[in-house]
């Protein structure tokens, strides 16, 4: 008589990583339902039972908090500026990090329009809420000092110091991404640069002749 060999259970998941794993399965479901996405679509798409959700996450509010705090975390941009190759030239480098960014904006644009559009904002958009807001400037410094270091081997022939060059391509970037972070569509939108335009008129301007100014 041959006995069915056991099945074995996969390890147990800390709380930190069992959040990250639910976060990443619910993202996509935001962007699509925005506050309307319920706890069972997010078990279905993260292959828990629904009753696993709120052992880490107090209610559906704190989930979509962690949603927006995940979309604004820059650390997947980060990820992607530090593999640019800097043996490239800095035109290239710098498209390179424009396309990084911009999914990057896309992202946080989809998941805060979503809930926008849908009358959600999580507890941060609560009036009296209590909790903190996202510290905005502390957030894109990482991604300054990343840039930064993109600019660093043409710091001799720059007309500005690496750090404000990048504060300035960073501002040009926020401008041109041709999407408002808060879902509502402009009244005259302008069509969004092509990243290469883009890094074109950063590093030449918009003359096609020099004049004096």
């Amino acid at each position: 008589m041959t006995t069915a060999p056991s099945r074995r259970r996969a390890p147990a998941m800390d709380p930190d990583s069992r959040r990250e794993m639910i976060v990443r399965a619910a993202l996509p479901l935001v962007i699509e339902h925005g506050s309307a996405v319920t706890t069972r679509q997010v078990a279905r798409a993260a292959g828990i039972g629904e009753g696993t959700i709120f052992r880490v996450f107090a209610d559906k509010e704190e989930l979509l908090d962690a949603c927006v705090a995940e979309a604004l975390s820059p650390a997947h941009a980060l990820d992607e500026l530090a593999l640019v190759s800097m043996d490239q030239p800095l035109a290239d480098r710098l498209t390179e990090a424009a396309s990084a960014l911009h999914a990057h904006l896309d992202r946080v644009g989809a998941v805060v329009g979503a809930l926008h559009t849908t009358g959600g904002r999580g507890r941060r958009g609560r009036p009296g809420s209590s909790e903190a807001q996202p510290d905005r400037a502390a957030g894109t410094l990482p991604v300054r000092e990343a840039l930064a270091e993109l600019f660093e081997p043409e710091r001799e022939s720059l007309r500005l110091p690496p750090e404000q060059s990048a504060l300035i391509f960073l501002g040009l970037l926020f401008a041109g991404a041709g999407r408002p972070p808060t879902g509502s569509e402009p009244t005259d939108p302008a069509p969004p640069l092509r990243v290469r335009d883009l890094v074109d008129v950063f590093l030449h301007g918009v003359l096609s002749q020099p004049v004096e100014i």
